[in-house]
């Protein structure tokens, strides 16, 4: 059983999706906290640790256990402005918790030295960009590292304008110049992979290896 912790409903139906095309075995059992996000782009992430553990706890415990019962083996969160938040608190769990871009990130190290990060919060570029410099350490790899808010497509997101809020994440990497591979920041943002067929370079989203990394950590 793997748990997540979301900060939008928008990511239940793209995670069952995922789980039920690649791992129909596993059990997912969902947990959205929209206010993490929300505050955490108002305050910074410093300021929701105490509600990101709560809300890992909470999540951790939701499989009950007991004689008998099932476990949460593992947490993936995906939020991309909380994960580091996230991985860092899960050490306390008793259960580890994946944050959904870093599988992502080390794919895009392994792609090229040329790193072009794509986000629609501002609070995400921080993070991500963090993330993609840690897996390059840790890979032994020298990258540069770009990143790119996509102005107004959160609006869209927010105003539920799926289609056009991706439309306006897959203009964007159309723009992308000088780049080895484009990261897409977020979890909302996968859809646009579909619509760049045509952009030589990789375009990288974080649910799909996300899940696979958490969902094998679950089934240990």
């Amino acid at each position: 059983m793997l748990g997540l912790l979301h900060t939008s409903p928008v990511h239940v139906p793209v995670f069952d999706g995922l789980r039920d095309a690649g791992h129909p075995e596993l059990e997912l059992l969902h947990h959205v906290v929209e206010e993490l996000l929300a505050r955490a782009r108002r305050e910074g992430t410093e300021a929701v640790v105490p509600a990101v553990r709560a809300a890992l706890v909470r999540v951790a415990g939701s499989g009950g256990g007991g004689a008998g019962g099932d476990r949460v083996g593992a947490v993936l969160c995906t939020c991309s402005t909380i994960g580091g938040v996230a991985e860092a608190l899960g050490a306390d769990l008793g259960v580890p918790v994946v944050r959904v871009d870093r599988p992502m990130a080390a794919a895009a190290v392994a792609a090229g030295s040329r790193v072009v990060v794509l986000a629609t919060v501002a609070s995400t570029v921080g993070p991500t960009s963090a993330l993609v410099e840690e897996e390059a350490r840790r890979a032994g790899r020298d990258v540069s590292v770009r990143a790119v808010v996509v102005e107004g497509a959160w609006d869209r997101f927010e105003a539920g304008d799926s289609a056009g809020y991706a439309e306006g994440v897959a203009r964007a990497v159309r723009e992308v110049r000088d780049a080895d591979v484009i990261v897409l920041a977020q979890a909302s943002m996968a859809a646009a992979e579909a619509l760049v067929p045509e952009v030589r370079v990789p375009v990288l989203s974080s649910p799909r290896p996300g899940l696979a990394a958490a969902a094998a950590l679950a089934s240990r």
